[in-house]
């Protein structure tokens, strides 16, 4: 019943974190080549009637939303920095205890940190803040606070459902890579 809307969160996420990497990567590709070109010297006049002095900027503003989405994304799939060495040595009872109160604090602190985030954005779009290059309002750049906190809280909290419903956190093999399976190594011995 709720699978089809979390899947589409899902995509949705993986989906804004691959597309503002990759426009990133290019934008900055694009800014270097320019710089490059108009350093060489038939090309200067050209060059440099096109202003890329937005690029940097930009490129920091996308990949503050990638860290914000990307940390929801690693909490959702076990990738989330964690150090659980003492908590794997306790008894299971205990054990399961400390970590559904460790997510729930990790939802309170995200969702905490997504209102005072919620406020600062609301109270900054009542100002004519814009950028520095792109004049964009500024609201818009701090709004990754707010949205990316939320969408954590909510993946620290949809962990500790499922964590208390089956006894399984999320966990992310170090050697799979999405889309390719995992064929085993012959029997004694290197591939």
């Amino acid at each position: 019943m709720l699978r089809l809307p979390l899947r589409i969160l899902d995509r949705i996420e993986e989906i804004l974190i691959g597309s503002l990497m990759a426009a990133a990567t290019i934008i900055t590709f694009v800014a270097v080549v320019h710089r490059y070109l108009s350093t060489v010297p038939f090309l200067q006049d050209y060059v440099t009637q096109i202003s890329m002095t937005w690029a940097q900027e930009l490129c920091v503003y996308m990949f503050i939303w990638v860290a914000k989405f990307g940390a929801a994304y690693g909490v959702r799939t076990g990738i989330h920095v964690g150090v659980d060495v003492l908590i794997n040595r306790l008894r299971p009872g205990l054990r399961g205890k400390v970590i559904i109160f460790g997510l729930l604090c990790g939802a309170l602190f995200t969702g905490i940190i997504g209102t005072l985030g919620a406020r600062f954005v609301w109270e900054i779009a009542q100002t004519d803040q814009v950028s520095a290059d792109m004049e964009a309002p500024m609201w818009l750049v701090y709004l990754a606070i707010p949205c990316g906190s939320y969408l954590m809280c909510f993946r620290f909290l949809q962990v500790a459902w499922h964590f208390a419903w089956t006894g399984e956190l999320p966990s992310h093999s170090h050697a799979h890579v999405e889309g390719v399976e995992e064929t085993p190594l012959p029997q004694g011995g290197s591939p």
